[in-house]
């Protein structure tokens, strides 16, 4: 019997695998696909999901193979600020890697840590009693665990079977994306493409490496059924209608197309199945903010399901994820839904952008959209026992005495940062590690840190543990951390 079987091997599937994993927790991944998709459906990273990747240690791999765009503040439906703005984070900047290669990263990441992935076969039904849940597969058979994550994209079979509504707004518009070959010279591609993009904001055509291009266009009409992958004489016919020429395009890498359908899943649980990812959200594809809002989800909501599963759980930990994560999904929401409508060429849409031209050039306007679309200006409502200052809000990598804050976080613990050498984890280190830095540069006094990196607690006296952490042991547990002092 498995602790968590999750239905879809995308990013939030092993994602969440993998933050399962360094609490010990037993996990098999459900994927479909018999082999990873070679569909580029997201070209980067955002810095709160390069925090996440830095947090868990395992940034470099993703570093090695992406290109640093720096200045993430801005950009927003393509318009950049005429001054840069700085972000409060250590990685300012978007880290360009297409989804192939993340998508290949995590699932290495999470293999690595003992998740069990199961690919070419779908899951079929499950049902859930007090128990647990059982799920039934294609090739018939049945697999038991305590808890079920639907991690299986925006048409999710999960969310269908649980009844869960899905309201929004139907697609109006479709894309085709191409990563493909051309036989126009590179010149000439470039010059054209920056002619067409000044009145067709929808498309784009640049190199993706490989020797390969990158062209997304607008489709002429919203397909009826979209698992169906566009044909290269649709592509090349779309591009010469709204470029005038379709570059010669040829041996195409793949050809796949995404709409500006907007749902939000009414609710994230229900007893003990969950969903998280495009499975409990879609949007528009502007900000490219989609895979990274899914990862965001699996680190939310790793630790508390590992929690539950140890034991030591709070009370109202798990419907946390719910209560947190939503909001966050409704704001992306509005923020493509409205990057969306500045890409219109209509009369209105166009005076409204360019007010916003002009908006963007004031400094604290860009930071506020830059932080909505890079997720580091998320604050969680997490209580009032502390400095309201920092409470709820996601901690930037820092220097310490001897090295930097992400560097203790990799095992997925709760972290006490105590800069006055007087506060404790006792009763509490089988879950929470203690850092004792006196000589660094705190943001306040001590802090206390969930195990994804958001301020539970700030001040100066000893804090209590227990509503994040659950009970303080009588006898001190096996600690699967080390505690740290520094002087």
């Amino acid at each position: 019997m498995h602790d968590v079987i999750i239905s879809g091997g995308g990013p939030t599937g092993v994602m969440l695998a993998a933050e399962l994993r360094l609490h010990g927790v037993r996990v098999l991944v459900i994927e479909r696909d018999a082999e990873p998709s070679q569909a580029v459906r997201s070209l980067g990273l955002h810095p709160r999901s390069i925090e996440i990747l830095d947090q868990r240690g395992i940034l470099d791999r993703f570093l090695a193979e992406g290109t640093q765009y720096p200045g993430a503040a801005g950009h927003f439906a393509g318009i950049v600020p005429a001054s840069p703005v700085q972000l409060d984070t250590a990685h300012d900047y978007i880290l360009g890697l297409p989804q192939p290669v993340t998508d290949r990263l995590l699932t290495e990441h999470a293999v690595e840590l003992g998740a069990e992935l199961r690919r070419g076969v779908d899951v079929t039904g499950f049902d859930q009693d007090e128990g647990g849940v059982t799920v039934q597969l294609a090739d018939g058979t049945l697999e038991r665990s305590s808890w079920f994550v639907g991690c299986d994209g925006g048409r999710s079979f999960v969310r269908k079977q649980l009844g869960i509504g899905f309201p929004g707004d139907a697609a109006q518009t479709e894309w085709l994306l191409g990563e493909v070959r051309t036989a126009m010279p590179a010149e000439e591609i470039t010059a054209i493409g920056t002619r067409v993009r000044e009145t067709h904001r929808g498309f784009g055509i640049g190199p993706a490496g490989d020797g390969l291009y990158r062209a997304v266009v607008p489709a002429a009409v919203v397909s009826e059924d979209r698992t169906v992958a566009p044909t290269l004489d649709e592509f090349r016919a779309r591009l010469r209608d709204v470029a005038g020429t379709d570059f010669g395009v040829h041996s195409p890498r793949s050809i796949t197309r995404f709409t500006d359908a907007t749902r939000l899943a009414e609710r994230y649980r229900d007893g003990r199945v969950f969903l998280a990812g495009d499975a409990a959200h879609v949007h528009p594809p502007l900000g490219g903010q989609g895979l990274n809002l899914g990862m965001q989800d699996a680190f939310n909501l790793g630790w508390k399901l590992a929690a539950a599963i140890r034991g030591w759980a709070p009370n109202g930990l798990l419907d946390s994820y719910g209560t947190e994560r939503h909001p966050v999904a409704a704001d992306v929401l509005t923020i493509t839904r409205a990057q969306s409508e500045l890409l219109s060429t209509e009369p209105g849409p166009q005076a409204v952008r360019r007010l916003l031209t002009e908006l963007m050039d004031i400094e604290d306007v860009a930071r506020l959209l830059g932080e909505r679309v890079t997720s580091i200006g998320i604050r969680y409502a997490v209580g009032t026992d502390g400095d309201p200052a920092f409470l709820g809000r996601r901690l930037r990598d820092l220097p310490l005495s001897d090295g930097r804050l992400y560097e203790h976080t990799h095992a997925g613990r709760g972290l006490l940062i105590d800069g006055t050498g007087e506060l404790s984890v006792d009763g509490w280190e089988d879950r929470v590690d203690l850092l004792v830095d006196r000589g660094a540069e705190l943001p306040a006094p001590a802090l206390l840190l969930r195990p994804d990196g958001h301020v539970a607690w700030a001040g100066t006296s000893q804090p209590d543990l227990s509503p994040w952490f659950g009970p303080r042991t009588v006898a001190n547990a096996p600690s699967g951390g080390a505690n740290t002092a520094r002087s």
